[in-house]
């Protein structure tokens, strides 16, 4: 996991060396454990590392045997094993899963980047093109300005708000390329009630999610699990745990919170080596500031729900530098309360609805929260074979009506029931900030209604909110550069992120 940052046609070779090594500065904290530049004909390649595969070989930028492509990566390429036995008359200088996307798309160009089976970010120097991929969901980042000047990427808004060119976030599933513009790789697929019977697509969500989570526990160095007692950390951690016999869990809250509880019980069940932390009020308050900062946001439940997810991020970098994350499981099976009513195609357009608008709402929380602290999030629920079956799951299957009660996520909730105590199983849902506490702590001091005028062309639709927008203009050096990008959860009749163009 690391920080790119890069330019294409942006100045004497010099000058464009000397401003992306400028800009790498803003993203130290995604890559605390070194540093790389690589200055082409026409491009140069910046890199902070988060060494996690091959610590002591991998270092990026990456260049090809003749010296003439170049490439820098953000992520994890779980297939890299097998698409490094199909490579052939190349030299590897590494084991590192991202020279093997080097040596791939050097042969195959933008052909070969949808078999990448992981998370990324990637930018490929080929000399005369730069091209930029992002993975099928977003679940990391990669922005890019464009103008007269040159063209300017990097993994966080921050490092381009000085660029004086509109910043844009490169779309999921998407390829850019310097020759032929924007192309799409993917879409999330559409639902087809293709498994219909309630055992057969248990077991198939079961077998599924497994396969997902031992992909994802491939690492050089120590690996955890964010536990906050709900359903889907905990039977992300219960899999971990069956798969390597030992695990470290994370967990924090507010003083006597529902999660800190439900965490130890899953935590006992499990034999995990259990780590929690207890914040206050005054926590809350004095990392305000930094969060916004890291998480690059001022929408109100994104920064409800981030505040817990940096303490856990913080007490797990004590320990580890990968955790596995239960992000994805509501958007793929029906886990939010107001979905409870839908039913049929209602419920499976809007479950895709927002799977495809995570990328810069609850995938941002997670990459910019955890990136903040050094630590790599993985997250198994968004592997792409799972999200292909979820969408063959018939939607009754999900919000399934048990006599008086409709029950989210049902399905998944039988796929794992032999893993977990039956009240775990069956808790109610509780969104992060909820059962943490942090949601309490944060409301109590965003002070009272009256009329809310904008700020920076946005209307706060909350005087919490508002409190959020003040502090992400005072801690931004150009914040209306990074407005339109940022992701604000709709109701269903509207859209929840920014869109391209």
């Amino acid at each position: 996991m690391c920080g790119i940052v890069g330019s294409w046609d942006a100045g004497a070779r010099g000058q464009a060396l000397r401003e992306v090594r400028r800009r790498m500065v803003h993203l130290r904290h995604r890559g605390p454990d070194g540093e790389g530049v690589r200055a082409g004909q026409r491009g140069v390649l910046g890199h902070t590392r988060l060494a996690i595969m091959d610590p002591a070989h991998g270092a990026q930028p990456h260049v090809a045997e003749g010296g003439d492509c170049a490439l820098v990566a953000n992520g994890e390429v779980y297939n890299h094993h097998a698409l490094r036995a199909s490579l052939q008359g190349h030299r590897f200088e590494s084991h590192s899963d991202t020279e093997v996307a080097l040596h791939l798309l050097e042969d195959e160009a933008v052909e070969g980047v949808p078999r990448l089976d992981g998370m990324f970010a990637l930018a490929l120097d080929r000399g005369d093109e730069l091209l930029l991929a992002r993975d099928p969901l977003g679940i990391k980042p990669l922005y890019l300005a464009e103008s007269g000047r040159g063209v300017r990427f990097a993994s966080e808004m921050k490092a381009l708000q000085d660029v004086g060119a509109t910043v844009r976030e490169l779309p999921p599933g998407s390829i850019w390329s310097s020759r032929d513009g924007l192309r799409r790789f993917y879409r999330v697929p559409r639902a087809r009630s293709e498994l219909t019977d309630p055992e057969s697509a248990a077991r198939a969500v079961r077998a599924t999610l497994e396969r997902a989570v031992e992909k994802r526990l491939m690492s050089d160095v120590p690996l955890g699990a964010f536990l906050s007692g709900g359903l889907d950390s905990s039977a992300i951690a219960a899999l971990a745990v069956r798969a390597t016999g030992e695990l470290h869990t994370f967990s924090v809250g507010v003083e006597g919170s529902d999660d800190l509880e439900a965490a130890r019980a899953v935590a006992r069940h499990l034999g995990t080596r259990h780590h929690e932390w207890v914040f206050r009020e005054a926590d809350v308050e004095a990392d305000l500031e930094r969060l916004v900062y890291a998480l690059e946001s001022f929408d109100r439940d994104l920064i409800r729900s981030a505040m817990p997810t940096h303490f856990t991020a913080r007490l797990a970098a004590e320990h580890v530098k990968v955790v596995l994350t239960g992000e994805g499981a509501d958007e793929l099976f029906g886990g939010y309360r107001y979905v409870r009513s839908m039913a049929g195609e209602k419920l499976a357009n809007e479950l895709r609805r927002s799977l495809e608008g995570m990328h810069n709402l609850n995938l941002q929380r997670v990459d910019r929260l955890t990136m903040a602290h050094g630590l790599e999030a993985r997250v198994p629920f968004l592997d792409r074979e799972m999200i292909a079956l979820a969408q063959r799951v018939a939607p009754d299957l999900k919000v399934a009506r048990r006599g008086s009660r409709r029950i989210e996520k049902w399905v998944l909730r039988k796929a794992v029931e032999d893993l977990l105590p039956a009240d775990i199983v069956w808790r109610d849902k509780a969104q992060f900030d909820e059962g943490s506490g942090a949601a309490d702590l944060l409301a109590g001091r965003a002070g009272q209604g009256g009329p809310l005028p904008p700020r920076l062309g946005v209307q706060p639709r909350s005087p919490e909110e508002a409190r959020y927008l003040d502090v992400f203009a005072s801690v931004f050096e150009a914040p209306e550069a990074m407005i339109p990008n940022v992701g604000r959860w709709l109701p269903p009749e509207g859209r929840s992120a920014a869109t391209w163009g």
